[in-house]
C-alpha cells in the first residue's frame, strides 16, 4: 500500500490516478474530504499530527510526502513525519522539496526544508527527492481575470523562467515509489523552456481561441496580492526569483526526460488541458 499525502491537489491527484492504474492499493491523505479515484481509500488527516497519522501508515509500504504549508511555518516538526513512517514500517519515502535548496539555500523556509530532506537521507528508509521550480499551475492566479476580462497581470512581465507542468512531477513522483532505480536521487525538475507571464499570457489566448490582455505589475502591487495568501517573507522570496532568476533557476533539467524517458510538457500543453479553468 502507498499513502499519498496531499492526495487532492495539483501534483496529489494525478499522481494518486497513476498509482491506482498501475495496481497499487493507494491511500489518499487530505486535510478536507474530498472524490478520489474507485478503489482508492481516502482518509481526512492533518499532517500537523504526526501521531494522528499513524493509524493510515500502518501496513504502508512507501509514502508520497508532500508538506501543507502550515508544515513550513516556524515551530512546525515535519521530521516527525519521517518518524512516525519509519516507526510503522514504511520501508520507502518520496519527498517534495523545493529547487530553492539548491538555487537560494539560505531562506528561512528552504533552510528548513534542506534540514528535512537531511533528516530523511539520515532516517534509514529508502528515499527520493523531488525538486521542482515554479509550477504551471501558478497560472490558476490568473483564472478569474481572465474570465471575466480576458486579462493576465503579473510582475516582470518579459522574466521567465523554466515552469514545470505538475503533472509531470506526479510522473516522476510515481516512478520513484513503484521503481526501485531510483532510490537516493535527488531530482530537479523544470519544464522544457524558459517561458515568460507574457509568452504564458499568450499561449493561454491560443488555448481559448480568443484575445488575452497582459498587464504588468509592479513589485509593490504584486506582492500586496500575494500576501493574501502567503506569508510576506515568502512573497518577496518568491519575487526575488521572479524578478531576478539566477543562471541556476534558468537551466533546464534533463531529469524529468531522464526519469520518465520523454521530454516534460510545456505550458501550452498544460494550457490546453486546463483551458475549462479559464472559460
Amino acid at each position: 500500500m502507498i499513502v499519498v499525502t496531499g492526495a487532492t491537489g495539483n501534483i496529489g491527484r494525478p499522481l494518486t490516478q497513476a498509482l491506482a492504474e498501475a495496481g497499487e492499493q493507494v491511500t489518499a491523505v487530505s486535510r478536507h474530504a474530498a472524490a478520489v479515484p474507485d478503489g482508492v481509500r481516502h482518509v481526512v488527516a492533518d499532517l500537523a499530527d504526526p501521531a494522528g497519522l499513524k493509524p493510515t501508515l500502518a501496513g504502508a509500504k512507501s509514502l508520497f510526502l508532500l508538506l501543507s504549508g502550515d508544515l513550513h511555518a516556524t515551530g512546525a516538526h515535519p521530521a516527525d513525519l519521517i518518524d512516525a513512517a519509519a516507526a510503522s514500517g514504511v520501508r520507502r519515502v518520496v519527498l517534495l522539496s523545493t529547487l530553492g535548496v539548491v538555487t537560494r539555500p539560505f531562506g528561512t523556509t528552504r533552510t528548513a526544508m534542506r534540514a528535512l530532506e537531511d533528516t530523511l537521507r539520515a532516517s534509514g528508509l529508502e528515499w527520493a527527492i523531488l525538486r521542482p521550480g515554479g509550477f504551471a499551475s501558478n497560472a490558476l492566479w490568473w483564472a478569474e481575470s481572465v474570465r471575466a476580462q480576458q486579462l493576465v497581470a503579473a510582475p516582470f512581465g518579459d522574466i521567465g523562467v523554466p515552469i514545470i507542468d505538475p503533472a509531470d512531477i506526479a510522473a516522476v513522483a510515481a516512478a520513484c515509489l513503484l521503481e526501485d532505480r531510483h532510490t537516493g536521487s535527488a531530482y530537479e525538475l523544470t519544464g522544457p523552456e524558459v517561458i515568460t507571464p507574457r509568452q504564458q499570457a499568450a499561449a493561454l489566448a491560443t488555448a481559448l481561441g480568443s484575445p488575452v490582455r497582459f498587464h504588468e505589475l509592479t513589485r509593490e502591487e504584486a506582492k500586496a496580492g500575494m500576501t493574501q495568501n502567503m506569508p510576506a517573507e515568502l512573497a518577496d522570496d518568491t519575487l526575488d526569483i521572479l524578478g531576478s532568476p539566477s543562471p541556476a533557476e534558468l537551466r533546464v533539467s534533463p531529469h524529468v526526460q531522464q526519469v520518465l524517458g520523454r521530454a516534460p510538457r510545456s505550458f501550452a500543453d498544460w494550457a490546453d488541458r486546463n483551458v475549462a479553468a479559464f472559460r
